[in-house]
């Protein structure tokens, strides 16, 4: 039976609301009958303002300074109070009127909240993996110490997640990552691959960013780094594999040959829903697959010749240190710039390589340390 003083009493803060996974977790609030406390968006102002009256949150945050008067005129009369600025974001994120956390920034912009929401006990439902990428074993001793409890919203790490469920990870002999290969997974040239193809993603509706890196396997590289901190287990025992259905969303892999899979319909709605009810799976809006209607599901091993980011983050989780950090700016940089037509996507993989090349293994890393190499390289490459 549903305990609704849980999650219905938890009133939610979405770290990034308009984007696809913030418009999700606000269909999922609203079936579940959650409360919003607040939301926030990078600028745009009307479709935040517009979400939080229709959700009736407390606060809503832009983080663009230059966006706060109007912001404050478009909630006017509305009871809404308005905020701006990334001191903002942790505000909101600490707040006491704050249950859980969705973090759904895109990119490294939301480590600093996230760390803020951790610290503050909160549940922390994190979305985007760039957070655990840059700073994972920060933000794990940080929810030790705070009691935080953290729960993946990525639908691969959200499925090892409930794997794992009752199981110690002595009993583990490796998780097995899956993702569908992208849109080039049998394209053997990819030198002319253009914006448009690389955007048309087979099976999952994303935003531009995660698809660029669902088409050079960048997704699945931040995800191994990733499920490192997140469920304790070294990067030699996490493997990818590529599944094109979509329909086994991770497994793990037992030391008595057993393997568990968690399945369903690739719809962000189902892990978003999960993470905000655990340990209760409740009816949600999206059914389970029909089995008798799949033709197959098959498996393939990545080619890491045509997707070297794979081999670059085992490479960065060796080295440690800010490695890590500056994989995942670098190639948020060189999405950008393929995204803007001012590079070719091969050019992605070179300059996150390249910027890997530059960086001295391991060293004990302070929060400071991370956002400042994270700044160090995002303006190398500005240049």
């Amino acid at each position: 039976m549903t305990d609704d003083r849980g999650y219905r009493t938890r009133a939610l803060t979405i770290l990034g609301a308009t984007g696809s996974i913030g418009i999700s977790t606000l269909q999922v609030a609203e079936h579940l009958g959650i409360p919003i406390y607040a939301l926030t968006a990078h600028s745009k102002v009307e479709q935040l303002a517009a979400q939080a009256k229709a959700c009736r949150a407390a606060v809503a945050v832009v983080a663009d300074p230059s966006c706060y008067a109007e912001l404050k005129r478009l909630l006017s009369g509305s009871g809404i109070r308005a905020l701006a600025g990334p001191a903002a974001l942790n505000e909101v994120a600490q707040d006491p009127g704050t249950g859980a956390i969705v973090t759904a920034i895109v990119g490294a912009a939301g480590l600093e909240a996230t760390m803020a929401g951790v610290q503050a006990g909160k549940r922390v439902c994190i979305a985007n993996k760039e957070p655990m990428v840059m700073a994972g074993d920060l933000i794990i001793a940080a929810a030790a110490e705070s009691g935080s409890p953290i729960l993946p919203i990525d639908s691969e790490h959200n499925a090892i997640f409930q794997c794992l469920e009752g199981h110690h990870q002595s009993e583990v002999s490796e998780i097995l990552l899956t993702g569908s290969g992208g849109p080039f997974r049998t394209i053997r040239d990819l030198s002319a691959v253009t914006r448009e193809q690389a955007l048309k993603h087979p099976t999952w509706s994303m935003g531009p960013k995660i698809t660029i890196d669902s088409a050079t396997l960048m997704n699945k590289s931040l995800e191994i780094i990733e499920a490192r901190w997140l469920f304790g287990i070294e990067p030699e025992r996490i493997r990818v594999l590529i599944h094109p259905q979509s329909v086994v969303h991770s497994m793990v892999s037992f030391r008595d040959g057993s393997v568990l899979a968690q399945l369903g319909r690739p719809d962000m709605r189902v892990p978003i829903q999960y993470a905000l009810t655990w340990p209760e799976h409740v009816p949600g809006p999206v059914k389970a697959p029909d089995f008798a209607q799949l033709a197959a599901l098959t498996f393939e091993t990545p080619d890491s010749e045509r997707f070297p980011s794979l081999r670059m983050a085992y490479a960065a989780a060796r080295m440690g240190g800010v490695a890590p950090t500056v994989m995942n700016a670098a190639n948020e940089m060189a999405v950008a710039a393929f995204l803007a037509g001012r590079s070719t996507f091969l050019d992605i993989f070179r300059t996150v390589e390249h910027a890997l090349s530059q960086v001295v293994a391991g060293g004990q890393t302070t929060l400071g340390d991370i956002i400042a190499a994270d700044a160090d390289i995002r303006a190398r490459l500005a240049r």
